[in-house]
């Protein structure tokens, strides 16, 4: 009987364990070694005196995707993660004036814009419109690899090129939609998902906030931590073993090819190995320098990376039912925000803000008559010109009075439970290059075949899934990478998938004609 092949995956965060299902589903022996006692990684639950909370992701975006994964490996997503869409998706509210609630109903959209700037409503179709032929255009290219600047000129590629318009930013995209500030913020904020600035950030991911109204904002029940606990649930009943509180020491190489890992306890080998970890810290951390050429430490460090985070978990004793369950706060300087963080590395006086107030949804993540709030400001990734051991308390005390713009009162009386999450936390805790919680940034330079290949150019058996490789950050886009990686291992194992690859991805021209409703 012929020996199983063996792939063994290091780290249990979404990348990871979708690769896992896809490639037990497919005959592979896996092993999945996660260095924390649970799994998920940064998409995992908090849980600190009877609340629950997510630790990074706190909605889930366009899950098409992770259906198709759930399907190829035997399960409905339906079943196993009840979800909820949420209407309004957010509440935003601009420090220069004016509210806006972001619904996924068309025609409520273009009232509430109007009631901002009359004018840019009326573009609000031609927006989605536009995005929609983006998006379907653009799709086959986010589903497969790119390996060298080849497959950025082939033909179907370049005739991309105008529509994409790499030449320009986010915002710049947008002022041919809307002429109101406020309004481009409310369709560019989401670049933050990648961790960068609209202004910065390519046109392209203008199909972000596309994504949100034509295909929704989901509240998964008991946080997005429940998606990772139910993957690592179904990962087993398919035969995967999952190693916890088992850090990986460093990446067995032997005559350029990955033949295992080893951890503190074992030398685990196998025929294929998959990083799912940060990508910039698991190789300074894993894999010998002198083994890598073009990811070396000193091409590491003149990368650019996202920015950080300034997380607050805070357990509160009753509710706030009258404030949204997403509301993001653009500052008035949101601009001199982002030139604080991205530029000049230092913390700003009044900074933006996003605020998840899951309770008002879901009851399971806090003890009956009191909630949970999750408070996230970015800031920049680790610099020496901040200091978080000295400027925690300080910043902490300043975001608590930010929450009153947004209508959260008398909220530090109230607090019964808290955890803080810094740039420093971000990289001790989870081994985050310089904390960049979104990993590379996902500028031109670092995008495509220029991001950190699926198939690890540097050693041959090695594969990289997550954020930090081909197509980037965000769990949709995460989970894409897990399909592209797992082909490639498939190929190179001469296995076939079995699971239907023509329909990873696939479109039905109702999605994409069909504007929700």
């Amino acid at each position: 009987m012929k020996k199983a092949r063996h792939a063994v995956i290091v780290g249990a965060g979404p990348g990871g364990l979708a690769a896992a299902l896809l490639l037990a589903k497919s005959g592979v022996k896996v092993t999945v070694v996660e260095k924390r006692d649970h799994v998920g990684g940064r998409t995992s639950t908090l849980e600190q005196d009877g609340f629950r909370f997510d630790v990074g992701p706190t909605f889930f975006l366009y899950p098409k995707v992770l259906k198709e994964i759930f399907a190829a490996a035997g399960y409905d997503l339906d079943a196993e993660v009840p979800m909820t869409r949420l209407d309004p998706q957010y509440r935003l509210v601009f420090g220069g004036g004016g509210e806006l609630l972001a619904t996924p109903n068309i025609e409520q959209m273009t009232k509430a814009i109007a009631a901002i700037s009359p004018e840019d409503a009326t573009r609000f179709h031609e927006f989605i419109t536009r995005n929609r032929s983006k998006l379907a255009k653009f799709l086959p290219f986010l589903q497969s690899p790119f390996e060298s600047w080849r497959d950025l000129a082939k033909p179907e590629m370049l005739k991309l090129i105008p529509l994409l318009a790499p030449w320009r930013s986010l915002d710049n995209d947008l002022q041919m939609h809307f002429k109101d500030e406020r309004i481009r913020l409310g369709f560019s904020f989401q670049s933050k998902y990648l961790g960068m600035s609209p202004f910065r950030c390519p046109s392209l991911f203008s199909i972000l906030s596309f994504l949100e109204y034509e295909h929704g904002v989901f509240h998964p029940t008991g946080g997005c931590g429940g998606v990772t606990r139910a993957m690592a649930r179904m990962a087993r009943e398919l035969g995967v073993e999952i190693l916890l509180n088992e850090p990986v020491e460093r990446v067995l190489v032997e005559n350029g090819k990955a033949i295992g890992v080893k951890t503190a306890r074992r030398s685990l080998p196998a025929d294929a190995v998959v990083v799912n970890a940060d990508f910039a810290g698991a190789m300074r951390r894993m894999v010998p320098n002198h083994l890598r050429d073009r990811w070396t430490d000193e091409k590491l460090a003149k990368k650019d990376y996202s920015c950080s985070t300034f997380m607050m978990y805070l357990g509160i004793d009753g509710r706030y039912d009258d404030i949204s369950h997403h509301t993001i706060y653009l500052a008035d300087n949101y601009k001199q925000n982002l030139k604080d963080i991205e530029d000049l590395h230092k913390l700003s006086d009044n900074p933006s803000f996003y605020v998840q107030n899951a309770s008002v949804t879901d009851e399971t993540l806090a003890p009956e008559g009191q909630s949970t709030l999750y408070v996230l400001l970015p800031v920049t990734h680790e610099s020496s010109k901040v200091d978080w051991a000295k400027e925690t308390p300080r910043f902490r005390e300043l975001a608590l009075g930010q929450l009153e713009k947004i209508g959260i009162k008398d909220v530090e009386r109230r607090i019964r439970t808290e955890r803080i999450m810094t740039p420093a936390g971000w990289q001790g805790e989870f081994d985050l290059y310089k904390g960049a919680t979104f990993s590379m940034a996902h500028s031109l330079k670092q995008m495509l075949h220029l991001r950190p290949h699926n198939r690890f150019e540097d050693i041959d058996q090695m594969y990289l899934v997550g954020g930090g490789t081909h197509p980037g950050s965000g769990l949709p886009v995460i989970f894409e990478s897990a399909r592209i990686t797992s082909r490639l291992l498939l190929d190179d194992l001469k296995m076939e998938p079995q699971w239907d690859t023509t329909a990873d991805g696939a479109v039905s021209r109702d999605e994409l004609v069909g504007v929700a409703s």
